[in-house]
């Protein structure tokens, strides 16, 4: 008789751990993936985040299609619900592509090269770039226009002088002919800046429908 209840008292134990390990096991996973969650929002808030290119307008450096990561602890990391960035390694310069919040509808993320910052005055004559009277010519920049467009009737080719605020940048798309950028509707505060775009980690020409292997890995400069 002991040995009976014995018996039925190890199986009811047995019974019992099986719902035990199982919800163990529920709760291990579902850490685990809360962690990952959790580390995936830090990464992509704080330090790299991945961008698309949807348009032309940086082209040849950039093509439709190309997938980018950016920085964005170069420039520092922004504290949610306030203006202030720590831990700065460096301000954006001349010649940085950036990624940023399209000024005009701050929902839209636009990607140009900084040719103006604080302070710079820049000037273009018949498509050519001056910043501080000195000619700028970034190696590369592309025209795919020959026509040269009156000052009056379209800022593309000639426009400014003008002089960039404080907290503000002048940026353009390398496809200058056409890239809609300052020249159209002026600066980039700095607080619309989201980092430093650095390296192709993809890249899908959709109208071929294949992948273009030689731009993936790249950096971007």
């Amino acid at each position: 008789m002991e040995e009976h209840q014995e018996s039925l008292q190890t199986e009811f134990t047995s019974v019992q751990s099986e719902p035990i390990k199982k919800k163990s096991l529920i709760r291990e996973y579902a850490e685990s993936i809360a962690i990952a969650v959790l580390l995936a929002l830090v990464i992509r808030t704080y330090l790299v985040q991945a961008f698309k290119i949807p348009s032309g307008s940086m082209e040849d450096t950039l093509a439709i299609g190309d997938h980018l990561l950016v920085s964005k602890f170069m420039y520092g990391t922004k504290i949610p619900f306030a203006d202030a960035r720590v831990l700065t390694i460096r301000d954006p310069r001349q010649g940085d592509v950036i990624v940023f919040e399209y000024p005009e509808d701050p929902s839209k993320d636009f990607i140009k090269r900084v040719v103006g910052v604080p302070g710079d005055v820049v000037e273009g004559k018949d498509k050519k770039i001056y910043v501080n009277g000195t000619h700028y010519q970034n190696s590369h920049e592309v025209h795919k226009e020959k026509d040269i467009i009156p000052k009056e009737m379209n800022p593309r080719d000639t426009f400014g002088p003008v002089t960039v605020p404080p907290d503000s940048y002048f940026v353009m798309g390398d496809n200058r002919d056409r890239s809609y950028d300052s020249r159209f509707w002026k600066f980039v505060r700095r607080d619309q800046i989201k980092g430093l775009a650095f390296i192709k980690y993809w890249s899908w020409d959709r109208d071929k429908l294949r992948p273009r292997f030689g731009n993936v890995g790249r950096l971007i400069n």
